[in-house]
């Protein structure tokens, strides 16, 4: 393996003009050398270099000596940047990466290779036709395009491109409703109790349980997956205080006060084998487990000498310690489809293999199967839309924006609906 080279910059004497030359190398291990100004060793030859090593420091790997980068340079200069910033307080990446990646396929796809000096209003509505064209909704495609905005300003200000490259991007404006081909997303609404129920007994255990306490207490899913023992002040009231949150970035605390029906929840798997100093209390380890143990307990034959461990399994199929967001959000869609199973014949049949299902639907019966998924299915952060509703219909706007943890009440209008029925009692009354 060769040495790895030195980002820093050397400072050597160029015999032939008698200035200093800085000689540095940049991430891809690519030499590069920039002649200073004034005499070798002189008070202006010296803050030069001072200077060129503040710039080295505060963006690692850059090429200073290249006057323009091309499109695909400059999404690998961004995408080094995004892994060092978007990531959260354990170091882990956060979704931002993920949402940039995404923005970046099309542009990367159609213009890798034209400069990024040249890259205008022009070029970038088409990429914005590309995601239409694509089928994806007016809202996301304007965030990804924000993103890519994003992009070219971080690329400006690190002196890779000229600055009249993102001044010409920020006229292009965002997709307006009703003025564009792009659909409009569904909004997102409250999932009502009774399709809950039916589908809590498909759930494995520890995915209903985080069901159950986002259900009462309208917490994120991240929010519930990363809970921990030492995080919960068990007092008179219990109080659930997470290290991740969606505004723990801008300083912002969040309490969360648990109930009776969380408080019973919780006490199943507190009271049950302790759990190690930052262990989460939810863990799809521990639910391989007990289901193995469950599985030999019930077993009528004897256990074979091979099946006596199965920790052997290879540690990249092994199940991970804490559960994510993504995680909960397969269990339940899972869960929706055993719960709700299609009428015939767009039902699988008995001995039917998937691929056979497959064949057998016609492209009008893939529709319908679609339609019929779509419309008996739900998404785990609709749990939080419906809490939040109940408390405001029961106890006004402002005690929901308090139990949701947002610091305006604009957005928890958002998740809680309005309680049209007192809307209707209240004009048969005045009106």
């Amino acid at each position: 393996m060769p040495r790895l080279r030195q980002p820093h910059a050397s400072y050597i004497h160029h015999k032939q003009s008698g200035r200093g030359r800085a000689v540095w190398y940049d991430s891809a291990g690519v030499r590069l050398q920039k002649l200073l100004p004034g005499a070798f060793g002189s008070q202006e030859s010296l803050a030069a270099k001072a200077r060129l090593e503040l710039e080295l420091a505060v963006t690692p790997g850059r090429s200073l000596a290249e006057p323009c980068v091309t499109v695909a340079e400059l999404l690998v200069a961004y995408l080094d940047f995004a892994e060092r910033y978007y990531v959260d307080a354990d170091g882990k990446p956060t979704k931002e990466q993920t949402v940039l990646k995404y923005a970046m396929r099309p542009l990367r796809q159609h213009y890798a290779h034209l400069p990024a000096a040249g890259f205008g209003p022009l070029a970038l509505k088409a990429v914005r036709q590309h995601m239409i064209d694509a089928g994806l909704s007016r809202a996301l495609i304007n965030r990804r395009i924000g993103a890519l905005k994003r992009i070219f300003k971080w690329g400006v200000a690190e002196e890779l491109i000229p600055p009249g490259v993102h001044e010409a991007l920020r006229a292009l404006p965002g997709l307006r409703q009703g003025r564009t081909a792009a659909r409009e997303a569904e909004p997102v609404g409250p999932v009502d109790d009774a399709v809950v129920d039916a589908t809590l007994p498909h759930l494995p255990r520890h995915v209903r349980a985080i069901v159950e306490i986002m259900r009462h207490t309208g917490m994120r899913p991240s929010e519930v997956c990363a809970m921990t023992p030492e995080r919960i002040e068990r007092g008179e009231t219990w109080i659930y205080r997470p290290t991740r949150h969606k505004t723990a970035h801008r300083g912002k605390g969040r309490a969360v006060p648990l109930g009776p029906n969380a408080r019973a929840i919780l006490a199943v798997f507190l009271d049950g084998p302790e759990l190690h100093q930052g262990e989460t209390i939810f863990s799809p380890r521990r639910a391989r487990d007990e289901r193995f143990a469950e599985m030999r307990a019930s077993r009528k034959s004897r256990v074979q000498p091979s099946q006596m461990s199965r920790s052997k399994a290879s540690p990249s199929r092994m199940p991970s310690e804490r559960y994510n967001p993504g995680a909960v959000s397969h269990a339940v869609a899972v869960a929706c489809a055993k719960a709700f199973p299609p009428p015939a014949p767009l039902a699988r049949n008995r001995g039917e293999t998937a691929a056979e299902w497959k064949v057998r639907l016609t492209g009008d019966d893939l529709l319908r199967l679609a339609e019929w998924r779509r419309l008996h299915s739900w998404h785990p952060y609709q749990l939080r839309h419906a809490f939040a509703t109940k408390v405001r219909k029961l106890h006004g706007l402002e005690a929901a924006q308090v139990l949701l943890g947002h610091s305006c009440a604009d957005i928890t209008q958002l998740y809680a609906e309005r309680d049209e029925e007192l809307a209707a009692a209240v004009a048969a009354k005045v009106g």
